[in-house]
């Protein structure tokens, strides 16, 4: 089934309509060193990184955007995937590292070698500093999946919009997309498996099938596997976009290199999906295979080792600035911070909730907006 096709403005690249989008994911993968290193080192190694994406065969390359002051609060947590360094300070590293002129920078980049830029924003703030630099597609994280904070100001950009569904319930990838189509965004969906790297054997590739049958949207594949297998399988399964983190060395500092393809290894994956979508009998012939070889129940399934995220990368609502007693809730009085586990206020995705409604008592910057103050 192939679903309706996005046109992602200013481009000529569709999501959907039968040809595979396929995104190799740099994301912080600019940083290879424990040590910080100057703006300039960071540039080449994004720039490096992309010209050998264009090489591979990617369609787009995309990043991630963080904005320590509305995402991360200044509590110690270390996340199981990543062991390098505190969330905090990892945050804080990633924002200093790429102030507005990188982006500028990146992006102008993109456009000369004809690949196009795009970053997922960890933030509203993050998103606030991307419109500056001018992105045409948005790209949420599993971990802000109920972001609601941030999916609003998205929405509200008219651009399209992809959600990746890793350590989500099927209640909560349900919220996720009706919040965004009530708003009339432009949304595809990626299922996605929340392990870094993740086993073959655990990604579940037929939910993409019940994604398919439950929504009326693009159905792709963000896949943390460390081989193209998955990812060829996908797309013979039906799979419309491809999410792929990309290195230059999986044995590199940082907290995706572990989970990426390597360039000649993303050239080969490219070539692969390519050759799919020309060959329809050999993608049925794939498809047969793995149908008959995999037993599993289709239905979106949050497993154990994706919960143990949900802790340190859900969001709470917190006070934005000092608010007195009385003042009426506004978005831009709200950030959606991590980590939910210690920030005390409702989930983000209460953030509909509370708009509108007044505050009872005195609020300091980032103190937690929960029901007793409302």
């Amino acid at each position: 089934m192939i679903s309706e096709e996005i046109k992602i403005p200013n481009s000529n690249l569709t999501i959907g309509g039968g040809k595979v989008f396929i995104i190799a994911e740099i994301g912080k993968n600019f940083i290879q060193t424990e040590n910080n290193r100057p703006l300039t080192e960071y540039l080449k190694n994004a720039k490096e990184l992309i010209g050998l994406a264009k090489e591979a065969g990617a369609d787009a390359v995309k990043f991630q955007t963080h904005n320590l002051e509305d995402e991360q609060l200044d509590i110690s947590v270390v996340s199981p995937h990543f062991k390098g360094a505190d969330r905090y300070s990892w945050v804080k590293r990633n924002t200093e590292a790429t102030p507005l002129e990188f982006w500028t920078e990146i992006k102008e980049y993109c456009d000369k070698l004809g690949i196009l830029f795009f970053s997922t924003p960890m933030s509203r703030g993050a998103a606030k500093k991307l419109a500056q630099v001018g992105v045409d597609l948005w790209k949420i994280g599993s971990g802000d999946i109920l972001d609601f904070v941030a999916l609003d100001y998205l929405a509200r950009s008219g651009k399209p919009i992809i959600i990746s569904s890793g350590m989500s319930t099927l209640e909560e990838t349900d919220k996720a997309v009706k919040f965004l189509k009530i708003r009339n965004a432009k949304t595809a969906l990626l299922h996605c498996v929340s392990k870094y790297p993740c086993p073959a054997s655990e990604l579940r590739l037929s939910t993409m099938n019940f994604f398919k049958k439950r929504y009326n949207m693009p159905i792709g594949f963000s896949d943390h596997s460390i081989s193209i297998t998955p990812s060829v399988v996908a797309v013979a399964l039906g799979a419309e976009i491809i999410e792929k983190h990309f290195s230059l060395d999986r044995g590199l500092w940082g907290s995706d290199h572990k989970a990426s393809l390597t360039p000649s290894e993303f050239k080969e994956l490219c070539q692969s999906v390519r050759l799919l979508e020309s060959r329809v009998e050999l993608k049925q012939k794939i498809a047969y295979s793995y149908k008959l070889n995999i037993f599993e129940n289709e239905e979106k399934v949050l497993q154990d080792d994706e919960a143990v995220f949900r802790p340190y990368f859900r969001k709470s609502l917190m006070a934005a600035r000092d608010l007195k007693a009385g003042e009426i809730i506004a978005p831009d009085m709200v950030y959606a911070m991590r980590p939910q586990c210690f920030a005390g206020g409702l989930p983000s995705e209460e953030y509909e909730n509370i708009i509108g409604r007044k505050i009872a008592v005195d609020l300091k910057k980032y103190d937690p907006i929960t029901k007793n103050v409302v």
